[in-house]
């Protein structure tokens, strides 16, 4: 394959993943995404029944409804944070807010895993802005010469030229100066 094969046009995978790219760019997707996974341990555990073997093992405790309001509200502004992209500050302060309130309330905050979660995705959300378009960049000519290499704009700027009747010292040691070659430092 070289750089004159022509591109094979994009088919439904291609163009649809490329539309998701595009999408997911414009809002603080990653965000949304681990504050909606937040909520899921923290929902989850205080209702879960581990088996081991014959034995059932109830996690239920009296905090169970308080998990279920923490976990939902989670998976709300989760999704909120994807398709209401205004409102990333106040999901983000309450995704880190929601996620201490579930350490006492829901097995340690899902056993650290929706805590941590939702630290991680509501400090994401807080810090994402919206990036600037990019301008259009003007059309440049062509400057290739012969050799196709590009040219110069300028011929004349790799060559220093002395500025007549200023000195080309910049140090201030030099005896033009008055220094007597010894920098003054104040």
């Amino acid at each position: 394959m070289s750089a004159e094969t022509p591109a094979v046009p994009a088919g439904q995978f291609s163009r649809r993943r490329a539309q998701f790219r595009a999408w997911r760019g414009t809002r603080p997707f990653w965000a949304g995404l681990f504050v909606l996974l937040a909520g899921l341990p923290i929902m989850y555990f205080p209702y879960a029944h581990l088996q081991v073997g014959h034995l059932t093992l109830a996690m239920a405790t009296t905090g169970g409804a308080g998990s279920l309001i923490i976990g939902v509200l989670l998976v709300v502004l989760g999704f909120s944070l994807w398709f209401q992209k205004h409102v990333r500050v106040f999901a983000g302060v309450a995704a880190i807010l929601l996620g201490l309130v579930s350490i006492p309330v829901s097995n340690l905050g899902g056993f650290l895993m929706g805590f941590l979660l939702s630290l991680v995705g509501g400090a994401m959300a807080v810090s994402w802005a919206p990036g600037v378009p990019p301008e259009e960049q003007p059309v440049q000519e062509d400057t290739t010469g012969a050799g196709d290499a590009p040219q110069a704009l300028d011929s004349d700027t790799t060559i220093l030229k002395p500025v007549v009747g200023e000195s080309n010292d910049l140090s201030g040691t030099s005896p033009a100066n008055g220094a007597n070659g010894r920098h003054s430092a104040g």
